[in-house]
């Protein structure tokens, strides 16, 4: 259809009545094609029910009044936009307003039928109880929307045909950017739960083989397996948790995206908004090509600034999560890695957003020289330690010498590190005791990292027997204890580590004999 009304208003023999026609087909493929697209999209076994579950009772509502839209309102729309192009002065009064009313009305019966609150596309949405909001703004829309089509047909009646024409164009864009708004909502959440599932599918197997290989050391301990080394465990991700920020993500990102579409498509028809740009609230001064002009600051500026913070706080609270799902599908990263990109990735988010809203208000560093000299004040007296702690903080971001899930020493506070924040770092020690440790005190103090580079650690155990005890008979017994754990590993050899708890790598044997010597030297 496109190509043929193309190829009729490029045609040198192009007359008025051929032009006209193949600017109608031209404009009518569009939604031609956007009707077939969605009536597949909801055919039996298709996207919508194979992927989205959305109800059969709802999926053959849209089959059927797809199909009317197709054989009603496209002809229709197609005789209305002819008798425009043909006589576009009086915009195809006598023969345009015919087709333009069959149009509108055909628009009002699908309205009425797919929105209907008992038997439209929505019911079950709005049965369940969490959607009562929802169903009281629904008996508000729904006659609006309804009656709108009908509206345009009256005003079409009354002679302002024109008027009416390029209200029901915009009446069609808006409501085929919602169901836009729909189908990218729909695949973002097939994907979150796509993603959702696959991750636990891989939380279960690690889990699978873990338990395997758990088993055959048990039945095999001393085979000396690679698989029966000791390694820590991964931090275990929240799915849950990361499932309902992606998805609370989704639907914000979802409603911006429709509010400025909406505004898009219906801001020639309110002006009146524009007056913001006439509030000058104050003046700043910006250097254009070695020129300092000066330039407004408007009441609209204020609100782009306001609407781009509020931006900046809904990214930085929920971007995270759906940047570590994203990480864990594509990539084989760390917990340490991934929540070192999270978090610098959250600070590239406020960083940004501070910088636009300021630039919005028209704020410069001139004007700001005062606030630097004051903060400099400031972190000479008493905010040094908190810079001092938010440096250290990226540092330990970049340089990692401790990653979430490390286990480490620091003073005398063993534990694991949970969380590592822009101030300070959580260490759960070995009772569940949280300990907030300044980001200061890894970089400038001594650390102790158990698991930084390697896993296998040496644990040295204090044991004590009584006075007159047979020494060589209690260090073969704790030996062969030793070799019966099977957590104990055999590479390297327990005989040769246990040769090293003195300083100088003292052999067994020689030990032994001067813990004898001494013995007789006490009597």
């Amino acid at each position: 259809m496109a190509v043929t009304g193309w190829q009729l208003k490029v045609s040198a023999q192009a007359t008025d009545f051929t032009i006209a026609v193949g600017a109608s087909l031209l404009y009518i493929a569009i939604p031609f094609y956007s009707l077939r697209v969605f009536r597949l999209i909801c055919m039996p076994g298709g996207l919508a029910a194979a992927h989205f579950r959305w109800p059969e009772s709802s999926l053959r509502l849209l089959r059927s009044q797809l199909q009317r839209l197709s054989w009603i309102f496209l002809p229709a729309a197609l005789a209305a936009m002819f008798a425009d192009k043909l006589d576009p002065l009086e915009a195809g009064w006598a023969l345009g307003l015919i087709p333009f009313l069959i149009a509108m009305g055909s628009l009002a019966v699908a309205f009425a039928r797919l929105l209907h609150p008992r038997r439209g596309v929505l019911a079950g949405y709005m049965r369940q109880p969490q959607r009562r909001t929802f169903k009281q703004l629904h008996r508000l829309w729904y006659p609006l929307l309804v009656a709108y089509p009908l509206t345009l047909g009256a005003v079409a009646l009354l002679g302002y045909i024109y008027a009416a024409g390029t209200l029901s164009i915009l009446l069609l864009d808006t409501a085929w950017f919602v169901v836009k708004l729909i189908l990218f909502a729909a695949l973002g959440q097939r994907w979150l739960l796509v993603a959702h599932r696959r991750l636990a599918f891989d939380a279960a197997m690690e889990r699978r083989q873990a338990e395997e290989q758990e088993r055959r050391a048990k039945t095999a301990p001393h085979a000396g397996e690679e698989g029966s080394r000791f390694e820590s465990d991964e931090p275990e991700v929240d799915l849950v948790a990361l499932s309902d920020k992606s998805q609370r993500l989704l639907n914000t990102a979802i409603l911006f995206y429709g509010f400025f579409g909406l505004w898009l498509l219906w801001s020639d028809l309110f002006p009146t908004l524009r007056i913001l740009d006439q509030i000058t609230l104050w003046h700043h001064t910006v250097m254009v090509d070695g020129e300092a002009q000066v330039l407004p600051v408007t009441l609209a500026s204020v609100g782009l600034a306001l609407l781009y913070a509020v931006i900046t706080v809904i990214l930085a609270k929920q971007l995270p999560a759906v940047l570590e799902i994203i990480l864990l599908k594509f990539s084989e990263m760390s917990a340490g890695g991934r929540y070192t990109v999270t978090t610098l990735t959250n600070y590239v988010v406020v960083t940004t957003g501070a910088v636009l809203v300021f630039q919005t208000i028209g704020t410069d560093w001139s004007k700001l020289q005062w606030l630097v000299a004051a903060l400099g004040v400031g972190i000479g007296f008493g905010l040094q330690e908190i810079v001092a702690n938010f440096i250290s903080g990226i540092i330990v971001l970049f340089e990692r010498p401790i990653r979430i899930g490390d286990v480490i020493t620091i003073g005398d506070t063993d534990g694991v590190v949970t969380r590592i924040r822009s101030r300070a770092t959580t260490i759960r020690n070995w009772d569940g005791k949280e300990l907030l440790v300044p980001n200061k005190e890894f970089i400038t103090g001594r650390l102790l990292n158990w698991s930084l580079s390697d896993q296998t650690t040496r644990v040295i155990l204090s044991v004590g027997i009584a006075y007159g005890s047979d020494v060589r008979l209690a260090m073969r017994l704790l030996e062969e204890a030793a070799g019966e754990n099977e957590n104990v590993l055999d590479d390297p050899d327990f005989a040769k580590a246990s040769g090293t708890i003195l300083e100088g790598s003292v052999p067994l044997d020689v030990l032994e004999q001067m813990i004898d010597d001494w013995i007789a030297a006490q009597g």
